[in-house]
């Protein structure tokens, strides 16, 4: 039998996750050039079954979007990875892995700011079909594609607008237009890196119901990259809390959000008051938040932690199951999670 290269899709398995993330570490040189690492993603794991959404919140920092930018082989040219991310059954971080015939294809992103992301001297309608032209398509098969990708990503008059240029379109277009992008190639798995904070309320409001709607459609899994929790709440199934380049805390996004088993969780929710009630006020996350560079001894958050103890000063808390379906790295997660 024919092995398959790592990305390569393999027969179908309805038990395992689409994607599994296993200890995955991610180290960058140190800005000052000094020849040191900074890990910036230390032994983070979650799984992202099919057709689900897994939210990674935390706050800047945190290392959601490295964790991302790993999954989709985008990490900067020094960075050093261990760990797995299995994707289908192949371990994309072993060597020998066909980029080409996963980004894009099969894992695509929407990135946080359109402006950036898209090329200004190219249409939206030359960059939507460039990775169908890529494939061969016939050019009256890509015009149609895009004209048709450019609707269903709700942008008006799309055979129109698709010889328009990125500064033609407005935050809320240019956005669609990314969405568009990343479902030309009819990936199964589609990372969006805080794909709604540069928008208006109002807007964001739509882009998130758009994203849903065609999640639901075509049965696509998402990895939701966000610092908000209102976004986390309305939009994911499960939840990957992140502090300091680590996990804090995961599991199904309503009973975490109701019944947080990390300090660090139960202060993100106290400070989104949407999230409790629609009366509470909220109750700011005291201090500054800790980041990889500059990772205190022990539990990361334990400077900031009402809770923080001697052991918490001195120990990492491994990642445990504290309840069905639930992990904390707190030593004391018993504790957080009693109402």
């Amino acid at each position: 039998m024919k092995a398959r290269r790592p990305g390569e899709p393999g027969p179908a398995d309805h038990t395992a996750p689409l994607l599994r993330v296993d200890e995955l570490v991610v180290d960058l040189p140190r800005p000052d050039g000094d020849g040191r690492a900074v890990r910036v993603v230390d032994g983070v794991s979650f799984d992202v079954p099919a057709g689900t959404t897994v939210g990674l919140i935390g706050e800047s920092g945190s290392g959601k979007t490295m964790t991302a930018l790993a999954v989709i082989g985008l990490l900067p040219d020094r960075a050093a990875t261990g760990g797995e991310l299995v994707w289908r059954g192949e371990d994309l971080l072993r060597p020998g892995t066909d980029w080409r015939r996963v980004r894009g294809h099969q894992i695509s992103m929407i990135f946080q700011d359109p402006l950036a992301a898209l090329n200004p001297s190219l249409t939206i309608g030359r960059q939507v079909g460039e990775i169908l032209r890529r494939a061969g398509r016939p050019r009256a098969e890509v015009r149609a594609t895009v004209i048709d990708l450019l609707g269903r990503a709700g942008v008006p008059e799309p055979e129109r607008r698709m010889s328009s240029y990125p500064h033609e379109f407005s935050g809320g277009l240019r956005q669609r237009a990314m969405i568009a992008l990343a479902l030309a190639g009819n990936p199964s798995l589609l990372l969006a890196d805080e794909p709604t904070t540069a928008l208006d309320v109002t807007v964001q409001a739509r882009i998130l119901r758009l994203l849903r709607s065609i999640q639901q459609e075509q049965g696509l899994a998402m990895l939701l990259v966000s610092h908000d929790l209102r976004v986390i709440a309305h939009v994911a199934d499960e939840v990957v809390v992140m502090y300091a380049g680590r996990v804090a805390e995961r599991g199904r996004a309503a009973e975490v959000l109701r019944r947080p088993g990390h300090p660090y969780t139960r202060a993100l929710v106290a400070s989104v008051p949407a999230v409790r009630t629609r009366t509470a006020l909220a109750d700011p996350l005291p201090g500054a938040p800790a980041t990889p560079a500059n990772r205190p001894s022990g539990c990361a958050f334990h400077p900031r932690c009402p809770l923080a103890r001697d052991r918490c000063r001195t120990e990492v808390p491994r990642t445990r199951e504290v309840a069905p379906g639930r992990w904390s790295a707190c030593h004391f997660a018993e504790e957080v999670l009693i109402p």
